[in-house]
């Protein structure tokens, strides 16, 4: 709009034109001054903070009012100038209250959402143009033609300053964050099982694919000897870096309970009670399988986990088991599943645990 205005002023820009235009340059010079501060109050309030934010939206009211009352003069054909001297007062008085605040330190610290030395310059250059074009009307001041448009020139390279200083900024965040996150995807990575142990009769399997970056998936083997092992699947709500470092949580908090490590209701019970009070809100589901191949049995149980897939007979089995998740109450119970194995059941629990029993 600023722009448009210098366009109309110029009687080159209206040469080109048809002549029957040409009698309407005062007019789109006038509708265009009566609105154009309707958007700098907007921009501006946008900026703004408390008092001065409430100001601005009080004067936005009257210019909307000095503006539609001006624009329905312009068009009905009568002096499209009338309602000028109300909009450049209004004008001089948001500018001059602009210029206050940028040019004193603790007001631009207290009403200012950008406070930046450079946009600072940028807004007092533009006021001091604003308020000597609106001035000069009143206070026959000389006219310097170019002193506006270079003004506003200068206000909106130090807003293209203020914006590239943030992109850069934030770019520079974010790469720190990128490298957060690979240390803590690190750190994740060594809290899981670096191989799959080898056991008698028993073959197993597993993937981890996380979604993001770091998550609250967990899994964990506790092998006994070549015959016995336990499996511990756990899944945190949520995810990103608070879940992994729940997870993290989980894997300290497994080797209390190893001695219990035969015994899936204590494994579950252990691991909730030591977890309730660290979960700051979250939940955690969790799964223990114990497998003893050399007398063919599991015992499982879970905790809020999705069931365990059994592959026996050609047929696809549902076994569950299920107690409160992790951190609704301390003093849960898990009641355990037991299941016969034969040669070549296969099972596997969620995406991240997968075993077989071979002959």
């Amino acid at each position: 709009m600023y722009g448009a205005r210098i366009l109309a002023q110029e009687p080159a820009a209206f040469n080109v034109l048809p002549r029957s235009a040409w009698s309407s340059r005062d007019y789109v010079v006038a509708i265009i001054t009566y609105l154009i501060i309707i958007p700098a109050v907007l921009f501006w309030s946008d900026l703004s903070l408390g008092k001065l934010r409430r100001f601005l939206q009080i004067t936005l009211v009257a210019a909307s009012m000095i503006g539609i009352a001006g624009v329905c003069l312009a068009f009905i054909g009568k002096s499209p100038y009338r309602f000028m001297p109300y909009n450049n007062l209004l004008a001089i008085w948001i500018f001059l209250t602009l210029a206050v605040v940028n040019a004193v330190p603790s007001l631009g610290k207290k009403f200012l959402v950008i406070r930046s030395p450079v946009s600072a310059v940028g807004t007092l250059v533009l006021a001091v143009a604003v308020l000597h074009s609106n001035l000069k009307g009143f206070l026959h001041l000389p006219s310097y033609p170019f002193f506006e448009p270079l003004a506003f020139a200068v206000f909106v390279l130090s807003l293209g300053y203020v914006a590239a200083e943030r992109i850069f900024a934030d770019e520079r965040r974010l790469l720190s964050i990128e490298d957060e996150l690979a240390i803590a995807r690190e750190i994740q990575n060594s809290i899981l099982p670096n191989s799959v142990p080898e056991f008698n009769n028993l073959r197993i399997s597993a993937a981890y694919h996380p979604m993001t970056a770091v998550a609250g998936d967990f899994y964990e083997f506790v092998p006994v000897d070549q015959n016995r092992v336990g499996f511990l699947v756990a899944d945190v709500s949520g995810h990103g870096v608070p879940a992994a470092l729940i997870a993290a949580m989980i894997k300290v908090a497994m080797q209390s309970v190893v001695s219990c490590a035969h015994e899936p209701r204590e494994v579950l019970r252990g691991l909730n009670r030591i977890l309730s009070g660290q979960l700051r809100g979250q939940f955690v589901t969790a799964a223990y399988l114990w497998l003893d191949t050399e007398i063919g049995k599991a015992l499982y149980s879970a905790a809020g986990h999705p069931p365990l897939l059994c592959w026996r007979n050609g047929k696809l089995e549902r076994i569950e088991s299920n107690g409160l998740l992790f951190g609704v109450t301390p003093d849960s119970d898990y009641p355990v599943c037991e299941i016969p194995l034969n040669s070549g059941d296969r099972s596997k629990q969620s995406v991240a645990l997968a075993f077989g029993v071979v002959g």
